[in-house]
């Protein structure tokens, strides 16, 4: 069921990527999440634009933001928040980021089983990597969700900024034993970093997670889940995070 006009707006808020398959795959998602909710707008927060304080003046409507984020660090914390206090709208609520989530976990696992995990095989979690710790924790959490999925340990490796890197973690599970290494790809979409995971010697690579059905419904989910708190919040009430 689509939205009404009365509804407030949907804003999606990626990080932005110079890579058209990226920005292709926000606005597939963007697509897709509109057929659920009604008119779903993008914006980025880095490399390209609009910005979300662009979009925000432009809608000047009530908006609930959507981090498209897998794990809440600085670009959901510190970004998104300076944006919607620059846009100058006042009615915005920001969501809770897409991770981590069962859903995702979930979709995870299926990419993984499409490039020929089995079980039994080992699993490592690549993520692109954070400074701030809150997002490193996401990823684990993440990461205890698809064990909890595939019934072996899982461990992470990161792609870009922190320690272990995925190609260390990888030898260090298939020197403990391991028979087959699979590399579970925390990515939403296909890119620089996910190609990088092609040379950290697994036995297979899964797919980003893209535009799959949950994650339309864990967009949908969290646009309704902020609707239904405005509906119940006092008439007046300040902009909050839902």
């Amino acid at each position: 069921m689509t939205g009404t006009h009365a509804d407030p707006a949907l804003l999606l808020v990626a990080h932005g990527t110079r890579n058209p398959r990226g920005v292709d795959m926000i606005a597939a998602l963007a697509d897709a999440v509109s057929s659920r909710v009604g008119p779903t707008r993008v914006a980025f927060v880095d490399v390209l634009g609009p910005s979300p304080s662009e979009v925000l003046r432009d809608t000047g409507r009530p908006t609930v933001l959507v981090p498209a984020f897998l794990a809440s660090g600085y670009h959901v914390h510190t970004d998104v928040p300076r944006e919607v206090a620059a846009g100058g709208n006042d009615a915005v609520t920001i969501t809770p980021a897409l991770g981590p989530d069962p859903a995702l976990a979930r979709v995870l696992v299926e990419r993984l089983r499409q490039a020929g995990w089995v079980e039994g095989d080992d699993v490592v979690l690549a993520a692109a990597g954070s400074s701030d710790p809150r997002a490193r924790h996401d990823v684990h959490v993440t990461a205890r969700m698809v064990s909890s999925l595939v019934q072996t340990p899982v461990r992470v490796g990161w792609i870009a900024t922190g320690e272990p890197r995925v190609a260390t973690v990888v030898d260090e599970v298939r020197a403990g034993g391991a028979h087959r290494v699979f590399v579970a790809s925390y990515l939403l979409a296909d890119g620089l970093f996910h190609h990088r995971l092609a040379e950290v010697g697994a036995d297979g690579v899964a797919a980003p997670i893209g535009v799959a059905e949950p994650v339309v419904d864990l967009v949908a989910r969290r646009y309704r889940s902020a609707v239904d708190a405005l509906r119940l919040a006092p008439v007046g009430a300040a902009r909050h995070r839902a």
